[in-house]
């Protein structure tokens, strides 16, 4: 059903970003391509930051952590076709087990690290500071490019408008590096309490009076301790936008012919365009097909026409009208996108009429998305 298929993406890109708003299919496309890319002999691993389990789920594995979980070639070979080098993993997103590893590789010393793994406010933004969750999924990204263990990467999003946080984590970080405030707190001082600017004094003792002297003193712990850190979370942010760059990353956006949900597939291709990258893949899920290359109004005259003869058949012409009508109407609520998307791949997954919760029905999936 493809205009085209995805199958240069799965054998030649090194990463796959997937992206979408939620219920779309895009964990299902993302496992499928990982698998695909696995049976092609790729050695792939499939990630998710999203912290639904989904993924753990249409792989039919019990949990997935933060590290790559490999699964056993007699899970996702089913049918022994797959080439011998190919290699299939997956990993869900741990945001404070991926910062903790940060801070011992950032420190300068095992007691540096210590020290802001043992602070407080440390402990509580961890894994709940807004962007937090995407700053490190772009460092779990980079981590699985940097180890070279992976010829595949498949990134499975949160939805659509997290998804452009996630894509925007490494300038935004180092936007909060450069902030007044945080320089301020980071000024060297001669007590481990003690600010020395006049400014960063007053602009303390008014937060003291909100959340307390205790929680102050933590944060200030916090920064100080960072001091010198800095530059290490610099230096990745520049070496993730670089990859997110390259030649070597592919975008696939996944839809539904739904209106909301074409509607913010178009917000994410234009909003992608503004970083000066652009759509590679659209992969639009759940779509009914043409039966027909007659319009409706053709086939409604032909059922009438049978009607006193065949009631019957009368009835499935009448059915196959409404197919025929739900289906110009999906692609027409498509075309203003797939124009946006230029010259990108399109490829087209039919109402498949049941859950995709094991192997079998991901390769059903991975069979529409690479043409085989």
């Amino acid at each position: 059903m493809g205009t085209r298929d995805l199958r240069a993406v799965v054998t030649e890109r090194h990463i796959v970003v997937c992206c979408g708003t939620g219920g779309v299919g895009k964990t299902t496309t993302a496992a499928a391509l990982a698998v695909e890319g696995a049976r092609r002999g790729r050695r792939a691993v499939v990630v998710t930051i999203d912290p639904a389990k989904r993924l753990a789920n249409t792989l039919g594995i019990e949990h997935l952590s933060n590290t790559p979980n490999v699964i056993g070639r007699e899970v996702w070979d089913t049918d022994g076709r797959a080439i011998a080098s190919g290699e299939l993993h997956a990993l869900m997103l741990d945001t404070k087990s991926t910062f903790d590893h940060l801070i011992n590789q950032y420190a300068a010393t095992e007691e540096q690290a210590q020290s802001i793994l043992d602070n407080r406010f440390y402990r509580n933004i961890a894994g709940a500071l807004s962007g937090t969750q995407e700053y490190m999924a772009m460092e779990k990204l980079y981590e699985l490019h940097d180890t070279g263990n992976f010829d595949l990467i498949v990134v499975d999003t949160p939805p659509t408008r997290h998804a452009l946080d996630f894509l925007d984590a490494p300038r935004r970080l180092t936007h909060f590096l450069d902030n007044r405030i945080f320089r301020m707190l980071m000024v060297p001082t001669r007590s481990a309490l003690r600010v020395t600017a006049l400014a960063t004094q007053t602009f303390l003792r008014t937060i003291a009076r909100v959340v307390g002297r205790d929680v102050v003193e933590d944060v200030v712990a916090f920064f100080r301790a960072f001091e010198g850190m800095e530059q290490g979370f610099r230096d990745r942010a520049a070496e993730v936008t670089r990859l997110l760059d390259a030649d070597e990353t592919a975008f696939v956006l996944v839809t539904t012919p739904r209106r909301d949900a074409v509607e913010e597939a178009q917000y994410f291709a234009e909003r992608l365009l503004e970083t000066g990258r652009s759509v590679e893949a659209l992969v639009v899920n759940r779509v009914h097909p043409h039966f027909s290359d007659e319009s409706p109004e053709e086939i409604r005259r032909r059922g009438a026409e049978l009607a006193g003869d065949s009631p019957v058949l009368a009835t499935c012409f009448a059915n196959l009208v409404d197919f025929e009508e739900v289906a110009g109407r999906e692609r027409r609520q498509l075309g203003g996108l797939e124009e946006r998307i230029g010259s990108a791949t399109v490829t087209y997954i039919p109402e498949l009429g049941h859950d995709v919760l094991e192997f079998a029905a991901l390769h059903e999936v991975g069979r529409h998305l690479t043409g085989g």
